[in-house]
């Protein structure tokens, strides 16, 4: 790689080992211990890299970034900070630092982001910077990608409650990244050293279940994984295992897709269980809820997509724009697959809107169902189902428990007409669906619906 980095850093070790291992490279070196000597070689034009550290003795290194954007916009800047916290990282995130890396780093991995990051000097526009930090960030720093204002409030949040030791209840629709919130709480937390055991219903059975986890767990931390699909006997093993907890026990996380106040108001949830996993509530936010994310999370998924060895590609304007106009109702997880499908089938470098077109329409929106003739919509058409059934009671009231039955009225069908594309496979069915592979078991044994393995050619 070739270019010019500035180095910032008070610890001279980290500024000898820099400086040669970028020269090894074929990079010239500025190295500095004072943040104001940085912003001069900033002004004067040097630099097409800037690797800084937070602390330094004249300042802050976040404090500088909105000030390097302003004097050298689309100069890229990778922080490094011995402050090893998802707050360092989100204040990164907000002042548009390029990358962020916790001390102590891997030197090979930073020299790959480097490169990286002065590749990009070279061929992205300088006014277009911002889409660049988050397409490139590397998932493990920080597993999420958005700078909306929803989005921002959940880091703060997740910040504040990392390092206590409350029960976090995370809930929110399929493919949001519920788990990825948990596993960033566990990761940049006290106990990020300790394992963290994700533990599902067949997890809970047998007399021993519950002591497994916890020896699994060795004091980390515990996500009960979509606790909303729990049965009676799962969810008091649960409060049983927390009333047993001491002080070096494991945190307990839950994520949920269901309306969990709503499943406790009608017996379905323990309302002991559900105190106890409350203790902080996190609400996911859906990719509808946060539109101005997704151009930031396509241009992520493109750059991971090329990382992995695809091609590089970009979407043009026009097919943006119906990407950001869909509905997506499989969220994050439903763009990701999406977008890693139009990178493959793609044939130019500019992925058209033609083809963006031609993918989405194997993908419905799930506002544009039709139940009816004439292109009526699915909700149009069960709203007349419901109106005919009320009136065919003559000003009566339906026996009680109508939710549930017209639930499952509508989910019987949906999963097994899902597991007849799928040629009865409950993997790809749930994955389908988008919801936990062991709800589906469940509904499929509630509903009493008969699976029939088969291949299954589409």
């Amino acid at each position: 790689m070739d270019g010019t980095v500035l180095v910032a850093d008070d610890d001279r070790t980290i500024r000898t080992v820099l400086t040669q291992a970028l020269t090894r490279a074929g990079c010239k070196v500025h190295a500095t211990s004072s943040l104001l000597t940085l912003m001069r070689w900033v002004e004067e034009g040097k630099g097409d890299l800037v690797i800084s550290d937070v602390v330094m003795p004249d300042g802050n290194g976040l404090d500088n970034l909105p000030k390097i954007g302003q004097q050298r916009p689309g100069l890229p800047v990778i922080v490094i900070s011995a402050q090893n916290t998802i707050m360092t990282a989100i204040q990164a995130a907000e002042a548009d630092a390029y990358d962020y890396l916790p001390k102590p780093f891997d030197l090979p991995d930073l020299m790959k982001r480097a490169a990286r990051a002065l590749d990009q000097k070279r061929r992205v526009p300088a006014k277009a910077p911002s889409a660049a930090p988050d397409g490139d960030r590397a998932t493990d720093d920080l597993p999420l990608v958005g700078r909306t204002g929803v989005m921002q409030s959940l880091y703060r949040l997740v910040a504040r409650v990392m390092n206590t030791d409350l029960t976090v209840l995370i809930s929110g629709e399929s493919g949001t990244g519920k788990s990825l919130i948990a596993r960033a709480i566990h990761d940049f937390s006290d106990r990020r050293t300790l394992p963290f055991v994700v533990a599902g219903a067949s997890d809970l059975e047998g007399v021993d279940g519950p002591s497994q986890i916890l020896s699994k767990a060795r004091g980390g931390s515990i996500l009960f994984d979509e606790v909303s699909d729990l049965d009676a006997e799962a969810q008091a093993k649960i409060v049983r295992m927390l009333d047993s907890f001491n002080e070096n026990s494991p945190r307990v996380m839950a994520t949920s897709q269901g309306d969990l106040m709503q499943r406790m108001e009608e017996g379905q949830f323990r309302q002991d269980l559900f105190y106890r996993l409350g203790g902080v509530a996190i609400n996911v936010p859906s990719l509808r809820e946060r539109v101005d994310d997704i151009p930031l999370l396509s241009d992520h998924f493109l750059a991971r997509a090329e990382r992995d060895g695809a091609q590089p590609r970009r979407f043009s304007e026009p097919a943006m724009d119906l990407i950001r106009a869909y509905s997506w109702p499989g969220n994050v997880r439903q763009l990701e697959n999406t977008i890693r499908r139009l990178v493959v089938t793609s044939s130019e470098e500019e992925i058209s809107l033609i083809e963006v077109e031609q993918v989405l329409g194997n993908q419905p929106e799930i506002e544009t169902f039709v139940g009816g003739g004439d292109g009526e919509k699915l909700s149009a058409s069960v709203g007349k189902h419901l109106r005919r059934y009320f009136d065919l009671h003559g000003g009566v009231l339906p026996p009680p428990g109508l939710y549930q039955r017209i639930l499952k009225e509508v989910e019987m069908p949906l999963i097994e007409i899902a597991l007849d594309a799928t040629g009865g496979n409950q993997a790809k069915c749930a994955d389908l669906l988008g919801i936990n592979r062991n709800t589906l078991r469940k509904k499929i044994t509630d509903l009493d619906i008969r699976v029939t393995r088969r291949r299954k050619l589409m």
